[in-house]
């Protein structure tokens, strides 16, 4: 065995062990008091050992994946693999959630009485819901908005009124859209990890985005559709700053970057990315007319019709603390969400994490691209601690945390003996959502 792969299982072991102390702990703390809020901690979840019509098409893809993706990912064309690896990361994540079966893995996963489709009938006027939205968020207010929709600004809650606008409705089609986009964003960070590093990069980590233990919360959760909004708003911000056609794409991450922060207030975090994307490229004074124009266009409509994002922000904090962000306990679940992390991104993440803090390390002596590609998943790393210091974050982040997570998955890129890492990936993803019942 090698230095490196030595290393490698050292981090993992280390990884391990914080996951195993969170569990402990978190359940001697619930024998205490159940100040914690969840299922089986650290997760938000029941052990429920089941399968499901899911069960033989996840193992299936999880075999060929294994075998096949990292030969497909170096041979095959380019855009042939962006399609790829998006058909794959959605066969993945919606094989995943038939585990659980049609209804209780997608169609019903938005419409509990924490989520979104519970009050799409309330947006019959959005000019009037959006002007009085801010008036529902805290408890005690008259019809105060489920957990959910008060948790976020309306652009999330919009995004599901629009499906059923076009005929769209139900919980069906809202988890079907919410994975088939959130898959998308394997091929965003693809594309950005490209542009911004080097192709040979982005095709030794394809195979890690897709075969995700994140996947399992993805597939549903309205937080794998808001990752892939923010990971295109990247990827165009990238393709901007690297001349590829920088007034389209600029306007586009702007757009885009515009539309994030109306679905998730956490999610302005990805400042933090923008910058690193910026200070990565070529071209940064000519495209920023066009990205700060695109990106006025969506705070500037939602102003407009009323909603203020400041003072929503601000009630959220306060109907935060008055749910169970109140009585959870800052001191445990500020490394206890570190563990979630760690089963949401894989112990191939945690050693590509490992390997890439070798490299910047060696700053002076690693290549270019491999650098910059540090930089980038330095970038994702630093926004998720960031949620994780703000107290914003206690609980339920293998969830929230989607977003930040997907990026760290391009790790994978740095191992040697890849088929072992997807090994490890895989089992991971299929023991999670076979042993347990997730609430995402």
């Amino acid at each position: 065995m090698n230095r490196d792969l030595r290393r490698d299982l050292y981090a993992v072991v280390a990884a391990a062990l914080l996951v195993v102390t969170a569990a402990l702990v978190g359940i001697a703390i619930k024998r205490a008091e159940d100040v914690l809020h969840v299922g089986r901690p650290p997760l938000y979840a029941n052990w429920l050992p089941h399968t499901g019509p899911g069960t033989p098409a996840a193992l299936a893809l999880a075999v060929a994946v294994v075998a096949y993706g990292p030969t497909l990912a170096a041979r095959l064309p380019w855009r042939p693999l962006l399609w790829t690896a998006w058909a794959t990361a959605t066969a993945w994540t919606f094989s995943l959630a038939l585990v659980d079966g049609w209804h209780r893995g997608i169609a019903r996963r938005l419409t509990t009485r924490y989520e979104y489709l519970q009050v799409i009938d309330r947006f019959d006027d959005i000019p009037h819901t959006l002007r009085d939205f801010t008036r529902h968020i805290l408890l005690g207010s008259p019809d105060h908005w489920p957990p959910h929709v008060a948790g976020h600004p309306p652009g999330a809650t919009l995004t599901f009124v629009l499906l059923d606008r076009i005929g769209l409705g139900g919980g069906a089609w809202a988890g079907a859209f919410v994975i088939t986009v959130g898959a998308t964003t394997a091929t965003a960070v693809l594309v950005a990890v490209r542009t911004l590093t080097s192709e040979a990069l982005a095709r030794r980590a394809a195979p890690f985005l897709v075969l995700a233990p994140a996947a399992v919360w993805a597939g549903t959760s309205a937080d794998g559709y808001f990752a892939a909004v923010a990971a295109w708003a990247v990827a165009f911000l990238a393709l901007a700053v690297t001349d590829h056609r920088p007034r389209t794409t600029g306007f586009a991450a702007g757009l885009l970057f515009g539309l994030t922060v109306y679905l998730s207030y956490g999610l302005t975090l990805f400042a933090v990315m923008a910058a690193v994307v910026l200070l990565l490229g070529s071209r940064r004074l000519p495209i920023l007319p066009y990205v700060v124009a695109g990106l006025a266009v969506v705070p500037l409509a939602f102003t407009t019709a009323g909603f203020n994002w400041w003072e929503a922000y601000h009630l959220l904090v306060e109907r935060y603390h008055q749910g169970a962000g109140g009585f959870r306990p800052y001191g445990y679940w500020v490394w206890a969400n570190l563990a979630c992390t760690v089963l949401v991104v894989g112990p191939a993440t945690v050693a590509g994490l490992r390997r890439t803090g070798t490299r910047l390390a060696r700053w002076h002596t690693s290549p270019a691209t491999e650098r910059r590609m540090g930089l980038l998943l330095c970038a994702a790393l630093l926004m998720l601690l960031t949620a994780d210091l703000s107290g914003m974050s206690k609980a339920e982040t293998e969830r929230i945390w989607l977003p930040f997570a997907m990026w760290l998955l391009a790790a994978g890129a740095f191992l040697d003996r890849p088929r072992v890492w997807l090994t490890a990936q895989a089992a991971l993803g299929l023991l999670l959502n076979h042993l347990l019942l997730t609430g995402w």
